[in-house]
């Protein structure tokens, strides 16, 4: 087990990250003080366009970005290090103990998600005075939780150094909400050479004492940005001479929540957002559409994804209009390698504070440490992902909470026995 003396700061290091979220892309200081932290304690750091191939970083919003920047300054951000980061938030921390032997990666998601925080004592952060100082966002999906676990997991690595072998890299991945950070590390060359891999997270199907496995799941996904351009004209006296976004956009979301279900396994499709007009007598020069597909596994959502082409396309055809897809997110579906699962299993079950330990092999939604998972296993490395628990009332909600003093302690030492295991010196 680790020790005890690892605790406290564990807890004040997600009180604090959970008193000053930020949203995907936007974690300048989160990253700060990350990068800050695990340089303290020996770990060479790869920041910026170094972390990520650029062809795969998805849903970014320069002029968000550019004012996130900004604001960090103004609320006292190292310069220098804003300037190394090159505009791109997250980090990978990466521990050489100079002693020959495997290559081991973990994964920690660092964002936060657009909610309010409730601001009364049913909300554990507001009854003990760490609630959200940010108007509007909140960590309400547990990130902040896997931000302090990943930095007090690299503080046990340092103290821990004589007795590890190998090479240790803790991915502080940015923008896991809508599934736009991890394709562009994992795109990059920075796992060609991890042989063993763990993500992990707070809750989903997990209850306070439990860790479940996930021995397969989740959904491929994709998710898209859709712009129609068509051309305005006045709708009483020339209408002939519009080409109408709007209706090509409405359309389009009609047909594409009917897309037929595909018989060999489980799909899921949502338009979210169409905005759309400038005016009742205009026709409809422009329209903006925000929609996703999935599937239960990359075969059934590239059906998806083709159905979806495939009637954006021909609305935008029938409206004469031009239509442009951009990919703003996307995850594939798990499975686990057996021998990693089967060593987290041990590991639980020997964890103080653990009650029940269960495999998962089916799990809606999607999560896209599914694609460093991937990336490793493509050269024959090893790869898990597992829930470790907490009693909360549904992730993205306004008082979602961890209960961290029980919760983040069985995290830390399943990654710390993890480590200890899978990096021990020869």
């Amino acid at each position: 087990m680790v020790e005890q003396t690892y605790i406290p700061e564990m807890i004040w290091t997600r009180r604090e990250l959970h008193r000053r979220p930020e949203l995907g892309w936007r974690e300048f200081r989160t990253t700060e003080r990350i990068v800050k932290t695990v340089r303290s304690l020996g770990f060479d750091t790869v920041l910026g366009l170094k972390l990520f191939n650029t062809d795969y970083t998805f849903g970014r919003e320069p002029e968000a970005i550019r004012n996130a920047c900004n604001q960090a300054l103004r609320d006292g951000m190292d310069a220098e290090l804003l300037q190394e980061m090159q505009g791109y938030t997250g980090c990978m921390a990466v521990f050489d103990t100079g002693r020959p032997g495997p290559v081991t990666a973990f994964r920690f998601d660092i964002d936060c998600v657009a909610v309010e925080e409730e601001k009364t004592d049913n909300n554990e952060a507001w009854a003990q005075g760490f609630t959200s100082e940010v108007c509007g966002l909140m960590h309400a999906c547990g990130h902040d939780g896997h931000t302090a676990v990943g930095l007090t997991l690299a503080r046990w690595i340092h103290d821990h150094a004589d007795s590890l072998c190998g090479r240790i890299k803790l991915i502080f991945q940015p923008a896991e909400e809508g599934t736009k950070g991890a394709a562009g590390i994992a795109y990059s060359h920075n796992l060609d050479d991890v042989d063993y891999f763990v993500g992990a997270h707070l809750g989903v199907k997990a209850r306070l004492h439990e860790v479940g496995i996930v021995r397969s799941g989740f959904l491929s996904t994709t998710k898209y940005n859709v712009r129609f351009h068509g051309v305005a004209a006045h709708s009483g006296s020339c209408a002939q001479l519009g080409r109408n976004a709007l209706m090509a956009a409405c359309n389009a979301a009609v047909q594409i929540m009917g897309i037929p279900r595909h018989g060999q396994g489980n799909t899921n499709v949502n338009v979210g957002v169409v905005r759309a007009g400038e005016g009742r007598n205009i026709v409809a020069a422009h329209a903006f559409m925000e929609l996703e597909v999935r599937g239960e596994d990359t075969e059934i959502n590239r059906y998806m994804e083709d159905s979806a082409k495939r009637m954006l396309a021909g609305c935008a055809q029938s409206y004469g209009v031009q239509h442009e897809v951009e990919i703003a997110g996307m995850a594939t579906s798990v499975v686990s390698d057996k021998p990693l699962c089967d060593l987290i299993g041990q590991i639980a079950r020997m964890t103080d504070g653990v009650e029940r330990v269960f495999d998962i092999e089916a799990c809606p939604g999607s999560e896209d440490c599914s694609l460093l998972m991937q990336a490793v296993q493509r050269h024959g490395g090893q790869a898990a992902f597992f829930f470790y628990g907490c009693n909360h009332p549904g992730h993205h909600l306004k008082n979602f909470q961890i209960q961290d003093t029980v919760s983040l302690p069985i995290g830390l030492n399943i990654f710390a026995e993890l480590t200890r295991n899978l990096n021990a010196s020869r």
